[in-house]
């Protein structure tokens, strides 16, 4: 199950704080279908709660929305973020 460092929560709650009603927010991580023929890619989005069939990660008050497929293209994976508060940028990375 992917898990989330520190910076992950923090810029997820921070994030989520934008949706009117954040008490279900999150980010969702979807797969979508590359340009040009390659495999799937993950795209990422804040959300006011999961789709049906969402698997639910929550740790630290920070809740992530994953589809299926990127349920097991992120598995056993750990998701973290680099804030830039100067320029009001949020960067997430597996790793």
């Amino acid at each position: 199950m992917l898990t989330l460092t520190e910076n992950a929560q923090f810029a997820i709650r921070s994030l989520a704080e934008s949706i009117d009603d954040p008490a279900d927010a999150g980010v969702r991580i979807a797969t979508t279908q590359g340009n040009g023929g390659d495999g799937p890619q993950l795209e990422l989005a804040i959300v006011p709660a999961p789709a049906p069939g969402d698997q639910v990660v929550d740790e630290g008050g920070a809740r992530v929305f994953l589809d299926s497929a990127a349920a097991l293209m992120l598995d056993a994976e750990t998701l973290d973020a680099q804030v830039d508060t100067a320029a009001q940028e949020v960067n997430f990375f597996v790793s």
